[in-house]
């Protein structure tokens, strides 16, 4: 059983800010703590820590999910802390000449993800995964809902691999082993769910947040975007790219309403900029 144990923030030292979560590296140098923002349900931790026990166990390169843990406002789970790492975001921003090198590697890391089968009985599929966050969303009109289930439905099956949260700031490594992180999303499907993800982190994040969760400014991650659609593509063709890309946009409208009501737990009116995503990228 899985209960979730109350641990002393002063027994951490914050070490990172994300989108949707704070890290601490416990004192004792061994375990990091991943704390949900306030707001985020329980639940939502709990499932993230099985997954990635799940992609542990698997054999895939990931932190050991060690616990279930509060503060006693916000929930999350503690992992094996990996001495010395770094992200590869953390890299570039320090080591610029490293932008192509690393994001070339992450493009043939990603595709090892996209090629390896999924146990199909243990995650969940992202199709539905999407789906049902958008049924729970309350303040999601019907229209909208339709239209999101109408392309969902026409996405084909797949029983490979997905990351779930698909971004260079998601890599880490200690010199020896290059290990995935923030795996609680972890799926099956088509890539294009997972790309979709890289697409928005590097096009449409606020000069703010990039640097809040990248340590990149925006001419940086969009070259990013640029040496990693190349290695994955397997093409240097500007019309092949450009049509690679134009496939992600339905995806991307459906893949930030799901992080929309994921994040709210389904609560609350809905951001009117996933409305006009939603407009601009799917038909009516």
């Amino acid at each position: 059983m899985n209960e979730i144990q109350t641990i002393r923030l002063e027994d951490y030292v914050q070490t990172g800010e994300g989108g949707t979560a704070i890290t601490y590296n416990h004192k004792n140098g061994k375990t990091l703590a991943k704390l949900f923002m306030p707001g985020v349900a329980a639940d939502t931790a709990t499932r993230e820590f099985l997954i990635n026990q799940v992609v542990y166990k698997s054999g895939l390169p990931t932190p050991q999910p060690i616990r279930l843990i509060t503060d006693g406002t916000r929930f999350g789970a503690e992992y094996e802390l990996i001495s010395s790492k770094r992200s590869f975001t953390r890299i570039i921003s320090q080591e610029p000449d490293q932008l192509v090198p690393l994001s070339e590697r992450f493009a043939v890391l990603a595709r090892q993800i996209h090629e390896t089968p999924a146990d199909t009985q243990r995650l969940p599929d992202m199709k539905e995964l999407v789906a049902t966050w958008i049924d729970r969303r309350e303040g999601l009109p019907e229209t909208y809902k339709e239209r999101l289930h109408r392309f969902i439905d026409s996405v084909p099956s797949a029983p490979t691999c997905l990351h779930g949260d698909l971004h260079i700031g998601n890599i880490i490594t200690d010199g020896q082993r290059d290990l995935w992180i923030d795996v609680g999303d972890f799926a099956y499907g088509v890539p294009e769910w997972d790309l979709c993800m890289m697409f928005y982190a590097t096009h449409y994040l606020t000069a703010e947040r990039a640097d809040n969760i990248f340590h990149l400014d925006l001419p940086t991650l969009k070259a990013h975007w640029d040496a990693f659609a190349r290695v994955y593509y397997g093409t240097d063709s500007k019309e092949e790219l450009e049509a690679e890309t134009r496939k992600l946009y339905p995806f991307f409208a459906a893949k930030i309403t799901f992080i929309g009501s994921k994040l709210t737990d389904g609560k609350g009116p809905m951001s009117e900029i996933i409305l006009q995503r939603i407009d601009q990228y799917l038909p009516q």
